[in-house]
């Protein structure tokens, strides 16, 4: 029995409605993106606090309810920009680190990465340290969403201290979370003297740092 022409009619129209839907879902995360970017550039220069739905609207010259509309909230901006930052920084600190052999030559390349972006960061500012400093004490989901991309970050830190262990470079009675904790302190002394005191000599003393303690955990060489 042959179809009718309405039957036909309506499902030449389905895939071609359905395109369009995902035509605008698409433009929509499009938007969406090109929002949380501009956030990302705001939030580096004036904090994550700083962050408005006013703002945020006169940047991408929009209205404040089409910003809103991708949001919802003010909180959830911001998360999203949270987000946004630990994700760039894993695609420049992290995974690059990954292409490298365990052991020194990837724990190397992690500090090497993150050296460069908070060379990148000293004009701009980092939003890990910067947040922290507005969040420190303030229990909340953007609170949550700042901890929980830090603790990622130094479990992973963590893991390549570990494998350089392993592969007998670093001392087997190393504290993995001690030699984190110094190298986390380097990044951050040398961001507040780049960046504060304007230390022309701090990335050279980082970098001495790293070797130092290199040299203080590193396994005793064989006769």
């Amino acid at each position: 029995m042959s179809s009718s022409p309405v039957a036909a009619k309506s499902a030449t129209k389905r895939p071609a409605a359905a395109k369009a839907t995902g035509r605008a879902l698409q433009k929509g995360q499009q938007t969406k993106q090109a929002i949380i970017d501009a956030a990302l550039g705001l939030a580096t220069q004036i904090g994550l606090e700083g962050l408005s739905i006013g703002a945020l609207a006169e940047v991408m010259k929009m209205s404040k309810s089409g910003v809103f509309a991708h949001f919802g909230s003010r909180e959830e901006l911001q998360i999203s920009v949270v987000r946004e930052y630990h994700d760039r920084f894993e695609q420049e600190v992290f995974y690059p680190a990954l292409q490298q052999p365990r052991g020194l030559p990837r724990l190397r390349t992690l500090f090497s990465n993150w050296m460069r972006r908070t060379s990148a960061e000293i004009d701009s500012g980092c939003l890990y340290i910067s947040g922290a400093v507005e969040f420190e004490d303030r229990p909340g989901p953007v609170r949550d969403a700042l901890a929980e991309s830090v603790l990622t970050w130094h479990a992973a830190l963590r893991r390549a201290i570990e494998l350089a262990k392993l592969s007998g470079e670093l001392r087997a009675d190393a504290d993995q979370e001690q030699v984190a904790f110094e190298i986390h302190g380097l990044i951050l002394a040398w961001h507040y003297e780049a960046r504060f005191l304007k230390n022309p000599s701090s990335i050279r003393r980082a970098n001495q740092g790293f070797e130092n303690i290199l040299a203080r955990y590193g396994a005793p060489s064989s006769p």
